[in-house]
C-alpha cells in the first residue's frame, strides 16, 4: 500500500458553503443540512489547493463521518484516504470510540479504511437521530462502523 498524500484540514467557513454544496451535489450526496452542520465540515488541502471536503459530527462518544468528496481532477490519488485518516485522527484525539457512516456508492472504499457493515439498529440513538439517518440518506444505504478506541469517552 502506498502512503497517503500529505494534506491539511481547515474548518469550513460560511463563504465555503457554495463550494461544498456544489461538490456534494456533483457527487450525488445530500446538501439539505449542510448549513446547519458547517462546524462539522472541513476542507482538505494539498498545499494551497483545495482537493475535497469531509465532515465529522461528534455525538458523545460516537461520531458520524459524512459528506466525503474529493475533486474529480484528483480522485484516485489517495486524497480520499488521507482526508478520512485526518478526520479519524481528530476523532481519536477527541476521545471518540466509534465512527459510523452511510454510503450508497463507496462501501468498498470505506472497507479498505477498516469500516465494517453493520445493522442500523445497532448504532447509538444520537447517531440514529441525525438528519443523515432520519431524512437524507435512503434506507438502501449501507451502514458502516469503525472502532477508534476501547477507552472511556472523554
Amino acid at each position: 500500500m502506498t502512503a497517503s498524500p500529505d494534506v491539511n484540514l481547515r474548518p469550513a467557513r460560511p463563504a465555503d458553503l457554495p463550494y461544498i454544496e456544489a461538490h456534494l451535489e456533483q457527487n450525488g450526496l445530500p446538501t439539505a443540512d449542510i448549513g446547519d452542520h458547517r462546524e462539522a465540515l472541513y476542507l482538505c488541502y494539498a498545499g494551497d489547493e483545495c482537493v475535497g471536503v469531509g465532515g465529522f459530527e461528534r455525538h458523545d462518544c460516537a461520531a458520524l463521518l459524512r459528506s466525503v468528496v474529493i475533486d474529480s481532477a484528483v480522485q484516485g490519488q489517495g486524497y480520499g484516504r488521507a482526508l478520512c485518516e485526518r478526520l479519524l485522527d481528530r476523532g481519536r484525539k477527541a476521545g471518540v470510540r466509534q465512527v459510523f457512516l452511510l454510503t450508497t456508492t463507496a462501501a468498498v472504499f470505506f472497507r479498505r479504511l477498516g469500516f465494517e457493515e453493520i445493522d442500523r439498529k445497532g448504532i447509538p440513538t444520537a447517531i440514529q437521530e441525525t438528519s443523515q439517518f432520519t431524512d437524507l440518506c435512503p434506507s438502501s444505504a449501507v451502514c458502516m462502523s469503525k472502532t477508534l478506541s476501547a477507552s472511556e469517552c472523554s
